[in-house]
């Protein structure tokens, strides 16, 4: 399967890189958190440093590598992880969804899947064009709350993964697109619509596989950004990383550009029909 990947992007052009899993700061986030290693941190995703090789000219990167998150584990979840992750400038977020469309496909062809997947007793269809549904009308079709009061009340995360998520992805592949504004703190703002930010998830069979967005590449939006979220984290008591600079200074020379990250043990657990990630991986914390 990560041999598919990559000659999916190796027609396509892309450059594969590799960036240190070691850094200075990671990006602050609201509900993730970084493993100390030293005194610097493992990366949760490789997001800043390939977008300071955007900022360096690099057009079309992809990575896959190992990424960490303190105290996430479940049937989904591990606290070491496979990413997948890729940037393409001069594009956005719909344009990166087809290509997300083109790689799952182009992938399961290479593993005989054909254009019907089974998983968990459901038919999935990978036949294009796959479901779009904006957060906007999956809170209207799957919700009992209002898109509205879910974020007022600091609900909107839980009812997506409870009362939303279980509905998606089940024939076909669903893109959940366009999130609240400020719902991802590197996220563009949708210009002809400022409530919402240019961000999609998506969902098979009810399971997250993969998050994408066009880039904010102003820096001193990004700035601000970033110490909203540091407040949040300081109001509930967590660690507060170091301000990423070389990152915000290279949001100076950054062109417009949409990227996403894909998890390659979920993706394996759909082409394989299984339903806890330990079955995908060879190593679990609890067997090291």
């Amino acid at each position: 399967m990560i041999q598919a990947i990559r000659r999916f992007f190796s027609d396509r052009y892309y450059l594969e890189v590799e960036t240190p899993c070691r850094i200075t700061a990671p990006a602050p986030e609201s509900h993730i958190d970084a493993v100390v290693s030293g005194n610097l941190f493992l990366h949760t995703s490789p997001e800043l440093c390939m977008k300071q090789l955007l900022a360096a000219g690099y057009s079309r990167i992809f990575q896959i590598c190992k990424c960490f998150r303190e105290g996430e584990r479940g049937s989904c979840h591990l606290p070491e992880f496979t990413m997948l992750e890729w940037y393409h400038q001069g594009i956005d977020y719909r344009i990166l969804m087809e290509e997300c469309e083109e790689l799952v496909i182009s992938v399961a062809y290479d593993l005989a899947c054909g254009e019907v997947i089974q998983w968990q007793d459901k038919e999935i269809s990978l036949q294009r064009p796959w479901e779009m549904l904006s957060v906007r009308e999956a809170f209207e079709r799957y919700s009992s709350l209002s898109l509205e009061e879910s974020l007022e009340k600091e609900k909107f995360d839980e009812t997506v993964a409870c009362c939303i998520a279980p509905h998606l992805g089940n024939r076909k592949p669903t893109f959940l697109y366009n999130y609240p504004v400020n719902s991802s703190s590197l996220t563009r703002t949708n210009k002809e619509d400022p409530s919402v930010d240019e961000r999609f998830e998506l969902y098979i069979g009810g399971m997250e596989l993969a998050n994408g967005s066009s880039e904010l590449a102003d820096g001193d939006e990004q700035r601000m950004r970033f110490e909203r979220v540091r407040q949040f984290r300081r109001s509930q008591g967590k660690m507060i990383y170091p301000v990423p600079e070389i990152f915000l200074q290279s949001l100076t020379t950054m062109p417009e550009a949409a990227g996403i990250a894909l998890g390659v043990d979920r993706l394996a657990m759909i082409f394989t029909d299984l339903l806890t990630i330990e079955d995908v991986v060879t190593f679990t914390p609890e067997h090291i």
